[in-house]
């Protein structure tokens, strides 16, 4: 596979992702980019007009059900290293670095007597059934069919490589 087909190939699964998990970086890490590289490269996409097109296409297939299958995945999938790193941390960051921390599976952060620090975060098991249920749901309605085809097609007007 060539440079600019591999390049092509990131960007059409960079859309696929963003449109399911509306987060940009770990939709381009997930895709294939770098870690260094996968915001910038996030943002590149996202300026793309066929990128956006297709983006738009796979969010209309999924209709309502998107947003929710976003936050089970990253329930799922998401990592959970900067409420570690936040909970052996001896000071409280400050307030720019927390505002960058990806709490998203967090449910509760309680700091009790003694400095002791206690992280709870939501049930990956449930989050994992219930996204089950719901692309099962999707399957059985047809939109996952459809999805494929927009997905896989090639050459196709509104359907074409991400670019």
């Amino acid at each position: 596979m060539s440079e600019k087909d591999e390049l092509r190939s990131k960007r059409k699964r960079f859309c696929y992702l963003y449109a399911v998990l509306g987060d940009p970086e770990a939709a381009a890490l997930q895709a294939g980019f770098e870690r260094g590289e996968a915001l910038g490269a996030a943002l590149e996409c996202l300026k793309s007009p066929v990128c956006r097109r297709n983006i738009a296409e796979v969010r209309e297939l999924l209709g309502d059900s998107a947003s929710v299958l976003a936050g089970l995945r990253r329930l799922a999938f998401g990592s959970c290293s900067d409420a570690v790193r936040l909970a052996f941390s001896d000071e409280l960051p400050p307030q720019d670095v927390l505002d960058r921390l990806d709490l998203y599976n967090v449910s509760e952060i309680k700091r009790a007597r003694g400095g002791v620090v206690e992280v709870k975060v939501f049930d990956r098991i449930k989050a994992l059934e219930k996204l089950c249920e719901l692309e099962t749901a999707l399957t059985e309605s047809g939109r996952a069919e459809a999805l494929i085809r927009a997905l896989t097609s090639h050459g196709e007007e509104g359907g074409g490589d991400a670019d």
